[in-house]
């Protein structure tokens, strides 16, 4: 911020909010005022008060949901809360989150608020704070790992709480919602530190395992993988995987493509270790994928962030440019489709070390037996 020559962001993403104040909005209508020197200040709806007390702000400014005399909307009330703040503590130069993409949701439902052109317009002359908090967010701290190995781990015993479920004829949302379920019910209070956890799935069984589809009515196909695309929240911190299961023996054409998809996303993550190109591991696996007979494969990307949303920088593209940095944590994610249906993915997250990376789940990778 001091280079950026930026006395105060203020942020309204949910996820950016939790990044900077440790605390995770219900409905996505509070901000947060994030000073270059001294306490950040959370402006909030007035039933969050006690939890917004348990962050680390050291100021907490309330405004109303309803009141009967304003008849606007509440988020015309946190602008000019936070209006006043910045007032208030003579802040000339703010950030704002100009270039923000797309958001992680509140922990009430998965629809973000999304402010207009109004609140962009609400503080003067601004500078894009994105690619700052981007910056910043890249590296996570010991108390971000720490949640995202909680993620991770709540993530695999709801797979092998599905492994000792799954049968053959199980339609595939019903997989999923055994999934989602074991989150939400053994993840909320999970281990005495998980206040809220959530989960998210996309299953695929057999010949309906394709790239950029729905969990269907399809049945679980015997000797063929069902194919886990989930996404576990721990208190608004993010784990990202593909895990896959197999009733009975696995179909040979199945065991040479995990033979072949292995290979390659073991070669991926033997490269992740500090300073090392992001656009080489792009290269690298979409080439070695080619190799094996699967030329542009696959349509998805191979590598991005997680932390405060599931998909977050860095991105590894071959147009792009960037170094991994020891502390991000990574997915790593090759797969190989085949054009009448049918294929395979592998993903894990993976914190990138000084000269390795650890993989954060205890769920194996490939496909796994039941």
């Amino acid at each position: 911020m001091a280079d950026r020559e930026l006395d105060a962001l203020v942020v309204r993403a949910p996820d950016n909010v939790l990044y900077l104040t440790d605390y995770w909005c219900m409905k996505g209508y509070d901000l947060a005022v994030f000073p270059r020197e001294g306490e950040p200040a959370l402006v909030v709806l007035e039933p969050q008060a006690e939890e917004a007390e348990r962050s680390w702000a050291g100021a907490v400014e309330l405004f109303a949901g309803y009141h009967p005399a304003d008849p606007r909307p509440p988020t015309a009330r946190a602008v000019e809360t936070a209006q006043a703040l910045i007032r208030e503590r003579d802040y000339e130069r703010i950030g704002l989150e100009l270039s923000l993409g797309t958001q992680a949701s509140d922990r009430m439902v998965g629809e973000p608020t999304t402010y207009t052109r109004d609140f962009f317009d609400a503080f003067g002359p601004v500078e894009d704070a994105t690619p700052l908090l981007v910056e910043a967010r890249a590296i996570k701290t010991e108390q971000e790992i720490e949640r995202l190995r909680l993620a991770n781990e709540l993530a695999a015993e709801a797979m092998e709480h599905v492994r000792g479920l799954l049968r053959p004829g199980m339609k595939e949302s019903e997989v999923g919602a055994h999934w989602e379920s074991y989150v939400h019910g053994a993840g909320t209070g999970y281990r005495g530190q998980v206040t809220l956890a959530r989960g998210f799935s996309l299953v695929w069984s057999g010949p309906g395992i394709r790239t950029f589809t729905a969990t269907g009515s399809r049945p679980v196909v015997e000797g063929q993988p069902t194919l886990f695309e989930i996404w576990v929240c721990c208190d608004g911190y993010w784990a990202d995987h593909t895990k896959n299961l197999c009733p009975g023996g696995l179909e040979p054409r199945y065991a040479e493509l995990e033979e072949i998809l292995t290979a390659v996303y073991d070669e991926a993550v033997a490269s992740l270790r500090d300073g090392a190109e992001l656009a080489a591991l792009d290269r690298t696996i979409r080439e070695r994928i080619d190799a094996a007979g699967y030329p542009g494969q696959p349509s998805h990307p191979v590598c991005h962030g997680v932390g405060a949303r599931a998909h977050e920088p860095p991105y590894a593209h071959q147009a792009g440019g960037g170094v991994m940095r020891e502390g991000m944590v990574l997915a790593i994610e090759p797969g190989i489709y085949w054009p009448e249906g049918g294929g395979l993915r592998l993903e894990d997250n993976f914190l990138v070390t000084k000269d390795r990376a650890e993989k954060l789940s205890p769920f194996p990778d490939g496909i796994v037996g039941v």
